[in-house]
């Protein structure tokens, strides 16, 4: 495909993930000191105003920058508005990753846009409202930057993956724990386990906090991309269990809805060793 008219190169592609991810994260905030009124969409799972209005406020902006790119969003997948993803490029947008973590107080949820390319997540932000974080990427490297109180950066520095220590630590998700994730906890021995929601799990992995996040669960494409992009940016790498990379733009799934994911894990670099514990784990 040739890309859209005024697409922009992958410096100034980030810079609007990241001026976009601050507008939304600032509006959901506004949203959680007004009050909330959460409902429940059809998949069972919640959604409140802030989801509603921080995509408004991304999607905008990407259509008026952006003209004619794809834009895949959940919140409007889940009232059945779904773009053409048949090209080569498109982005992928979850306005408040960890909804749950938001309903009920906690700091780690996240806003998240990536930009997918040849069926992998290129560059892609996310932002921590609470914590005053923002982890970006695209193609060689990655950043987190700190968000001062008028939502502009006051920090910012390169970040990577660290090397496999000794004891590895795996991050794994708050809300959504499984047998086989505690399965496969167990069989790593002596690993210390943070327990941390929404996409941040990506970050800590990329800025080299942590080693390992193995989903043994359901998830969407737009729940993954943006902190898959980055943790690709500082050298790591996130897995399907025979041991590819995650792949994006799933449509037409045999014995999935579109856009959803298998299991992965998602690491720095301890991909052997991953690759032989999922072939055990899966017998």
């Amino acid at each position: 495909m040739s890309e859209p008219n005024g697409m922009l190169d992958d410096d100034r592609l980030l810079a609007l993930f990241e001026r976009l991810a601050l507008e939304a994260g600032r509006r959901i905030l506004e949203v959680r000191d007004r009050g909330l009124t959460t409902e429940t969409k059809s998949d069972s799972s919640p959604v409140t105003e802030a989801d509603r209005a921080a995509e408004i406020i991304i999607l905008t902006g990407l259509r008026e920058a952006l003209p004619g790119m794809p834009c895949v969003a959940e919140e409007e997948v889940a009232a059945g508005v779904i773009s053409d993803t048949s090209e080569d490029a498109f982005i992928l947008i979850d306005p408040l990753d960890g909804t749950r973590e938001f309903i009920n107080g906690k700091p780690d949820f996240t806003v998240n846009i990536a930009l997918v390319r040849g069926g992998a997540p290129v560059v892609g932000t996310v932002y921590a409202p609470v914590r005053g974080e923002i982890f970006s990427g695209r193609p060689g490297h990655a950043t987190m930057a700190q968000i001062g109180a008028d939502f502009a950066v006051t920090e910012r520095r390169p970040i990577a993956v660290r090397e496999l220590p000794e004891r590895p630590t795996v991050v794994a998700s708050r809300s959504h724990r499984t047998p086989e994730t505690d399965a496969f906890l167990d069989s790593l021995g002596d690993a210390e386990i943070c327990s941390v929601g929404s996409s941040l799990k990506f970050g800590l992995l990329a800025r080299g906090d942590a080693d390992l996040y193995p989903r043994f669960g359901r998830t969407m494409e737009w729940d993954t991309a943006a902190g898959d992009a980055v943790l690709r940016a500082s050298g790591g790498q996130t897995l399907t269990l025979d041991g590819k990379p995650l792949r994006y733009g799933k449509r037409n799934q045999a014995n999935d809805a579109d856009f959803a994911n298998p299991w992965f894990f998602a690491c720095g670099r301890a991909a052997p060793k991953l690759v032989e514990l999922s072939a055990r784990l899966t017998g």
